[in-house]
């Protein structure tokens, strides 16, 4: 689903509903919900296509043609261009943690930055094998060879110069260490936040994502510190969205967006250039919301990692390709969107160690999630732009490659 709101209307929402003192929930009881009715998905939020002038995060635009429909799909990515001799690129990051007052509990995304920072999205790892990866049914299963010779990189990093085969030579694209800002506080109105508790125990905040989406884009706007050639990072920690003002229609993990914010510049900003802010939303999850026997990998940054890589290769949600369907995804239907995440929501793998939020259902490790590979998306067979996958002289179209559990990402999709 796409939101489209003006930037009078988000500030208006925010200066109503952001900082005012706002009644709790008659019942601030946790609600319990089954396993079954947890169907995770992802949103985009707010996007912006940037002027040829505007002032935005650093990208390239390249071009390719889907030898299936015939149809040459235009796409922006963030980075350097690696077709060409530009190399490296480097990207400031801003986290902005949001501590939410949720139904009478709190939910402080200041809580989880430390866990982020110490993740893979910001440390440097070696991805040439994973202890442990996504069964076909959710489950914990064996690890392997991932992704020969891409050591010494952030996650994102190891994804593009997978993605483009380019593991092991000059290009990068590395997220610079975020910059942390003071918290800020929201009390969720009570009739768009409740609390839910799985089966583990575990409790998360559920808010309408029509209500927080305005909120987010407003703080996006706002927020004088933020500058459009830095990438935004706006964290909670256990908090997702529900859609249909439906609670139990949960949970969005995440979303992403770009907004126009020329009319908050300041100073010597003011010189009539557009200016695009790029941001993620996304939770820390704490293991056990999600049932480890069949959704193991939906812990710590597995969501942030989904909205990171889409961010990446999307930034301004403009990129749209040829329409396809996910069996491991069937709450997207028939997309036309180039979001490297949806696709294989849910899939994932091991990496790191981490010490940060432990319980009984957690194993020490992080939990990134796969991500679709742009040659996936066009269709293009053989596939001679990605990484090899393991044991094959084709390009992978995904970064778990051969690791993936479903036969159906170790080839182009159908048509839908």
């Amino acid at each position: 689903m796409r939101f489209r709101l003006s930037l009078a209307a988000v500030v208006a929402a925010v200066s109503a509903l952001l900082f005012s003192a706002t009644g709790l929930a008659a019942d601030p009881s946790p609600h319990p919900i089954g396993d079954e009715d947890l169907n995770a998905t992802s949103k985009r939020f707010e996007e912006t296509a940037p002027q040829n002038t505007a002032r935005t995060i650093r990208h390239w635009v390249g071009q390719t043609t889907n030898p299936v429909n015939g149809a040459t799909y235009t796409y922006s990515i963030v980075g350097a261009n690696p077709n060409s001799e530009e190399g490296s690129a480097t990207i400031g990051v801003d986290i902005v943690p949001l501590n939410l007052t949720i139904a009478g509990t709190s939910f402080d995304g200041s809580a989880s930055v430390a866990g982020v920072l110490a993740s893979p999205l910001f440390k440097e790892g070696d991805y040439s094998t994973t202890a442990a990866a996504s069964t076909s049914t959710g489950a914990k299963g064996a690890g392997g060879s991932l992704s020969a010779g891409n050591n010494d990189v952030q996650l994102l990093d190891a994804e593009m110069r997978s993605q483009f085969n380019e593991v092991g030579t000059a290009y990068h694209l590395v997220l610079k260490r975020p910059e942390v800002h003071a918290p800020i506080t929201i009390a969720v109105p009570a009739a768009v936040g409740t609390t839910l508790t799985s089966p583990g125990g575990v409790t998360i905040g559920d808010v309408d994502v029509t209500w927080l989406q305005p909120q987010v884009e407003a703080l996006t706007a706002q927020l004088r510190y933020l500058k459009p050639n830095r990438l935004a990072i706006f964290l909670t920690k256990d908090v997702l969205a529900y859609a249909d003002h439906n609670p139990t229609h949960c949970c969005v993990l995440g979303a992403h967006g770009s907004i126009d914010t020329t009319s908050a510049a300041q100073g010597e900003e003011q010189d009539g250039r557009q200016r695009v802010q790029t941001f993620v939303w996304s939770s820390w999850l704490t293991a056990g919301f999600y049932n480890p026997r069949n959704r193991w990998a939906r812990q710590d940054i597995h969501g942030l990692s989904h909205e990171l890589s889409e961010w990446a290769n999307d930034p301004f949600g403009t990129n749209a390709v040829q329409p396809w369907f996910s069996p491991a995804a069937p709450q997207y239907g028939c997309n036309n969107l180039l979001e490297t995440g949806d696709p294989v929501l849910g899939i994932g793998f091991s990496q790191g160690t981490n010490t940060f939020d432990q319980n009984p259902y957690s194993d020490g490790t992080y939990h990134p999630e796969d991500e679709a590979f742009l040659p996936w998306f066009m269709r293009s067979s053989p596939n001679t732009t990605s990484e090899p996958a393991q044991g094959s002289a084709n390009g992978r179209y995904t970064f778990m490659g051969a690791l993936n559990p479903f036969a159906f990402f170790h080839q182009p999709p159908p048509g839908c």
